[in-house]
């Protein structure tokens, strides 16, 4: 289960946070450096009659305060800003009007410590970024969106070139290249990978989130309600992430229905930043229903299933992959026409971890090469070998299986078993019953189901014999980052 921990006092910036032992350190370094510099500005006065100020963007420097002021607005379009550089006069204070013109929150933060709040769309702000001395680096601070491209630059024009490395950045840092991702640090260091030991001990002792798949009722239309959180979960015994969510867990409930079910959905935005929700069971325009909502805000949305699948739903809010990365995904199923009853049913979400430091998080730096820490069925690594999956000798077994990603692709399999049935995206591969043709199916099988990110189907098997049977990714790696569980068969 997911603990629910708020966060309390102004976020820090990127970079600020980290460790104890880390945050202690860099107290000390800071008392040192402000007795130095103010010793140094009381032993150290400027010949000219201008006013000496410290030198924003650089290293120690110091420039003469021209006494002028550049004022500038930026604004937002899409997940850049607007402009992404501004021309500043060295020696001149900079003021900037923020305008979030964006369809969510956005900050503004730069490098010298001059920061604004995330403001919501519609709303603007004024920001004294402080005498310009060197080059400066600005950036939105919310999770992702510097790696989305929101980057920006002042660049001090008449400030002497950097030497060695000292005195500034070598250009401003608007310009963050084709890709978009300058600043690939985000919200502090990242934390390194996990081991399975670590992962197998976390697991061992949470609780399992729950497989099987939910009955299914006689109702033709479903009304719940979504509430979007936001808290923080622990990965290993010294290790947690914030995680983002629908009603308190990650996957979100899992919603189970018929063709032609109609499913009305209110959302809640509970968090403290845009979040917003996509159903790919529905079939409807995205401008309304899929927007993104403010904190507080909710809506309606209401889909009828026309087609059979497992169906994957997640947060829409750029940067998706962030969204989905933090938590915000889950599935409804909807059964196939004349689906045959079977023994057991379980729904397997699979999904990937790119960790940040300790309470923060996805890192969106590692999200974007979609080389993941952790792979996990049902949000925890793991968590089906330390308390497996079950079912009896010969019973039929229907797995339901999603990749939820939002990078990787998924290879699932059965070890020590054979799928005589296999149902991928809206068709049956394999088939044990009897073909239209009345022809016997039994002869044919099946090792693998194979899905790209948000694909779905579902797979069946019959356990010939008491035993331990693993489910995996059979991309080995990934397995071997949690993407590993127990089906325990028992006489």
């Amino acid at each position: 289960m997911t603990e629910q921990i708020r966060p309390t006092g102004p976020r820090p910036l990127p970079g600020q946070d980290g460790t104890p032992v880390a945050r202690a350190a860099w107290a000390v370094v800071g008392v040192l450096v402000v007795v130095v510099v103010g010793l140094a500005t009381l032993l150290a006065r400027p010949l000219s009659g201008a006013e000496a100020a410290p030198a924003t963007g650089g290293a120690g420097a110091t420039v003469a305060a021209t006494g002028h002021t550049t004022e500038a607005t930026v604004s937002v379009q899409g997940m850049a800003f607007t402009p992404s550089t501004l021309e500043v006069p060295v020696g001149d204070r900079l003021v900037v009007t923020f305008v979030n013109t964006g369809d969510q929150r956005h900050d503004l933060v730069f490098a010298n410590g001059a920061a604004l709040p995330a403001l919501a769309p519609g709303a603007q702000a004024t920001l004294d970024v402080g005498v310009i001395g060197a080059d400066l680096d600005g950036w939105c601070s919310l999770p992702g969106h510097r790696q989305m491209g929101m980057v920006m630059g002042v660049h001090a024009v008449g400030a002497p070139a950097p030497s060695d490395g000292a005195g500034g950045t070598a250009g401003p840092a608007g310009a963050a290249g084709a890709d978009g991702m300058a600043g690939m640090a985000g919200h502090g260091a990242s934390s390194p990978g996990p081991t399975m030991a670590e992962l197998r001990a976390a697991a061992a002792t949470a609780a399992a989130h729950p497989a099987d798949l939910p009955p299914l009722s006689d109702a033709r239309e479903h009304a719940y309600t979504f509430t979007v959180t936001e808290g923080v979960d622990r990965v290993t015994p010294g290790l947690t992430r914030a995680v983002w969510t629908y009603n308190g867990t990650s996957p979100g409930p899992v919603l189970h229905g018929r063709v032609g079910d109609t499913f009305r959905i209110t959302l809640v935005n509970a968090g403290t930043m845009g979040h917003s929700i996509d159903f790919h069971a529905g079939e409807l325009a995205p401008d309304g229903p899929m927007r993104t909502l403010e904190p507080g805000e909710s809506l309606e949305y209401t889909f009828t299933a026309h087609r059979a699948g497992i169906w994957m739903y997640h947060c829409s809010t750029m940067p998706m992959s962030n969204h989905i990365a933090n938590g915000m995904f889950g599935a409804v199923v909807i059964e196939p026409d004349g689906l045959e009853p079977v023994d057991r049913s379980y729904v397997l979400l699979q999904s990937e971890q790119y960790l940040g430091a300790d309470g923060e998080p996805a890192d969106a730096a590692k999200v974007a090469t979609g080389i993941p820490d952790v792979v996990a069925f049902n949000g925890r690594a793991f968590q089906y070998d330390e308390h497996p999956l079950t079912a009896r000798a010969g019973e039929r077994v229907r797995l339901w299986v999603l990749d939820a990603g939002p990078n990787v692709p998924l290879a699932f399999h059965v070890v020590g078993t054979q799928f005589d049935t296999v149902w991928r995206e809206g068709a049956y591969s394999v088939y044990r019953g009897t073909s239209t043709d009345g022809r016997t199916q039994g002869t044919t099988g099946a090792q693998l189901l194979p899905l790209l990110a948000a694909e779905g189907g579902f797979v069946e098997l019959v356990a010939p014999e008491p035993g331990h049977y693993s489910f995996v990714d059979h991309a080995m790696s990934l397995a071997e980052k949690g993407a590993h569980g127990v089906l325990e068969v028992r006489p």
